[in-house]
Parts: structure tokens; C-alpha cells; sequence
């Protein structure tokens, strides 16, 4: 489902002189906007932002550049070779769901006009606005409706690429039309697929707000790793579900595996290796895990008795036993979204309060679970 998962670009350009127009280059010495995304580089110069996407897709080879430029600014020659785009832009079109977030906290969701499957957005704001007509529906990702984006002309399409090939995108882009790539997916850290927000900063003109909005998430971020460390134990973890007769748990480098550690947790896979998800057998899970203090994300299943009726040995499990068990498949939108695939890349934040509040409750007598929920 890669519309839960999946998000590019900048460069501005003020230029007053010919000679400047001509001559300028970007400097090795501007400053990184980016601190923790690796797939995204942010350089902002005296009259112009520099936006480099490095890791669209797993082992992308291609750099891509692209120059934000504001209305009556000339982009110097030395860059006229990367895609040009005028902030603010006027509208966009987004492909995936974790992009929706960033629009919304930029208070930019009236300038989306067009998304592929738009069932699978939650966010009640942008629900409102598809009920009005004001978003129009454009197919699959992987097939956008062509012909609607050529009259709809966006200003920018913010895509994605599971890999080099995308033929709808590069149709698109010989149509005239500005693509983005955003690779917020592609991250493996928290705070890394959070700072993605700063790619919609810029399009929107919005750096400083976009900075700020990150920043507050980092800071609760760094507060909650903080209060953590007054924890005196470390619960064990089970992870995933079973899917087509094979049990599918995130592997010990993967973003999923890092809140669990974060949390204060003893995940029971954290020494694999990888980014992506284990496979194994239901007896190998059972052999290890059947002793775990907590179960989170049990996949699809959104009660015990759910799990009870699909196979009698999950019961089996101490975390069944203790109904310690707790999923994010029960909170959806209005078409059936599941919130957690839209928001949690953006709110890491609420991700680890959740798990600390699960895993360590006392550390956090106040707070009430977002994303989770205990299944009953």
C-alpha cells in the first residue's frame, strides 16, 4: 500500500544584475537546511533555494535538482538546467498519503487539486474538501489519469517512485508539467521522514513556518527520549501478524523497529539486519515471542476475538493472555484510511508518546493514546 507510505525539491532564485545572472553558482559553503534527512538536501543562497533529492528510491543512483524561484526573478544560466518552479505555488497535485500532512500543517490544503484513490485520505479537513468537489479523483499512482492533469495544469506534482521506472510521471513531464520527486518514504529514521515537511515549506514560501512546525516535533521528540531514560525495565516485544501462512515482522534497523527501541522496549528482533520486514514461519515466531510482555501492531486484526477465530494459537501468546496487545488498524477515516499510514511519518512525535504510554505508562500519567489502541 503504498500510498501509506510514500513524498523534493528547492532552489530560489533572486537575481538583480546580468552579470549575476550569469555567473552566479551554488556555493559549496550555504548551509544545509537538513538535519536528519538523508534523501533530502535543502541549500538556501542570497537569492534563491537549492533543493537536491538524493534517495527518491531504494539505491537511486540519479541526483535530482530543482530551482524554486519567486515571480520576476531570472534563474541564472548555471542552473536553468535543473526544473524551475515560481513560489509560491498557486496549486498541486499529491500522490501520496503521507504527503497530505505537510499541506495540512502549512494550512495549504485549498491549493490541493488533484490525488490518485482519494478514499484513502483521512484527514477530516480534506475530506471536507473532496465532499465539495474541490479535489478531483485521478486514478492509480501508477496510472494517473492523464488527460484530467493536462487540464487540471498544477503547478507542481509532488510524485514518488518505487524504483527508476515511472512512465506516467515522464509522460507528464514531457507534457510540459513540473514533477517533484519525494522520497519521505525512502527515510529510515523518524525524524528524517518528518523533515520532508520542509520540501512543502518551500513550494508553499512557508520556510520559516515549516521550520518552526519540525522543530516543535523534534523538540517533543528529544523530550520523550529523554523521559525514557528514567525507565527501569525493558518489556519484551512482539511485532507484525501473520499474512498468507507467513509472519511478517519488521526488521531491526527499520523505522518501525527504532520507535519500539526509542520506546524503551526489548523488541525480540532488534539484532536483525535490514530496513524492510522478516518472514518467518509461525513456529519460529512462537518459540520466540510466546513469553513477550507486549504484542504491538498485530497487522490487520482489530480485536482478540478476531485473532481467536483466525487461529486458536494466538491465544497461546502471554500478550493474548494479558490482553496486551495494541493496534493501529482501529482508528480510520471516513472512507476507511487508516490514520496511522497518513499522519504517523509526520508525527513521530505522537508515535513514541504512544509507546512509551503503552510500554511505560508512569512516565506519561496524563497523556492519551493517539494512533494506538488496545484491542479488546
Amino acid at each position: 500500500m503504498k500510498l501509506i507510505k510514500i513524498s523534493l525539491l528547492l532552489l530560489i532564485l533572486t537575481s538583480t544584475s546580468c552579470q549575476n545572472n550569469t555567473s552566479k553558482s551554488i556555493s559549496d559553503a550555504t548551509k544545509d537546511e537538513i538535519k536528519y534527512a538523508v534523501g533530502l538536501s535543502i541549500r538556501v543562497e542570497d537569492d534563491y533555494t537549492v533543493v537536491t533529492v538524493k534517495n527518491p528510491w531504494p539505491n537511486a543512483k540519479e541526483l535530482f535538482k530543482y530551482v524554486l524561484y519567486k515571480k520576476e526573478i531570472v534563474v541564472p544560466d548555471s542552473l536553468k538546467k535543473y526544473t524551475q518552479i515560481q513560489v509560491p505555488v498557486k496549486n498541486l497535485v499529491a500522490t501520496s498519503t503521507t504527503h497530505i500532512p505537510s499541506i495540512e500543517m502549512l494550512n495549504q490544503e485549498n491549493k490541493l487539486i488533484g490525488f490518485p484513490n482519494l478514499d484513502y485520505i483521512s484527514s477530516t479537513k480534506i475530506r471536507t474538501l473532496i465532499d465539495q468537489k474541490k479535489i478531483k479523483e485521478l486514478g492509480n499512482n501508477q496510472s494517473l489519469n492523464t488527460e484530467l492533469l493536462l487540464e487540471l495544469q498544477p503547478s507542481v506534482i509532488i510524485g514518488y517512485g518505487l524504483d527508476n521506472s515511472n512512465p506516467t510521471l515522464e509522460n507528464l513531464k514531457r507534457n510540459g508539467l513540473k514533477v517533484v520527486l519525494n522520497g519521505d518514504w525512502n527515510e529510515q529514521t523518524p525524524l528524517g521522514k518528518a523533515e520532508w515537511i520542509k520540501l512543502f515549506g518551500a513550494l508553499f514560501d512557508q520556510q520559516k513556518e515549516a521550520n518552526q512546525i519540525f522543530e516543535h516535533i523534534e523538540n517533543e521528540y528529544q523530550k520523550t527520549l529523554e523521559l525514557v531514560k528514567k525507565s527501569k525495565n525493558k518489556p519484551t516485544i512482539l511485532a507484525g501478524s501473520t499474512f498468507e501462512g507467513k509472519w511478517y515482522l519488521p526488521q531491526g534497523e527499520s523505522w518501525g523497529a527504532q520507535f519500539l527501541s526509542n520506546a524503551g522496549g526489548n523488541y525480540l528482533w532488534k539484532k536483525t539486519k535490514g530496513t524492510g520486514s522478516i518472514s518467518l514461519s509461525f513456529e519460529e515466531v512462537y518459540e520466540k515471542a510466546k513469553e513477550a510482555d507486549f504484542w504491538i501492531g498485530p497487522g490487520q486484526f482489530t480485536s482478540l476475538h478476531e485473532l481467536a477465530i483466525t487461529n486458536s494459537h494466538f491465544t497461546q501468546f502471554k500478550a493474548f493472555k494479558t490482553k496486551n496487545i495494541y493496534s493501529f488498524s482501529t482508528k480510520k477515516g471516513k472512507t476507511g484510511g487508516v490514520i496511522y499510514y497518513e499522519l504517523a511519518p509526520n508525527r513521530p512525535d505522537l508515535v513514541l508518546k504512544d509507546l512509551v504510554k503503552i510500554l511505560h505508562p508512569e512516565l506519561l500519567p496524563n497523556y492519551q493514546l493517539y494512533f494506538f489502541e488496545q484491542l479488546k
